[in-house]
């Protein structure tokens, strides 16, 4: 599943640089998760690096959009070869 960012964001700036994926930009009001390229990481590290650093907890996991571990790496994976 991709992660969601809850209206609770502050516009801190610190989630975005951790996405390895680029999946985190600003939106209209505060930062959003682009689930086309969200892995929770996956690839990458073992956590969901933005929910490390989020220092008001507004970034949980998307339950509208469920995604196994192994439909995360799937993804991850064609990321990485560009596709």
């Amino acid at each position: 599943m991709s992660m969601i960012i809850s209206d609770e964001c502050i516009c801190c700036d610190v989630c975005e640089p951790e996405c390895p994926n680029s999946a985190i930009s600003m939106g209209d009001e505060h930062y959003w998760v682009d689930p086309k390229k969200c892995t929770e990481c996956v690839g990458h590290y073992d956590e969901p690096q933005c929910i490390e650093v989020c220092p008001v907890d507004s970034i949980s996991r998307d339950e509208d959009k469920p995604e196994s571990h192994e439909d995360l790496q799937a993804k991850f994976e064609a990321m990485a070869a560009g596709r």
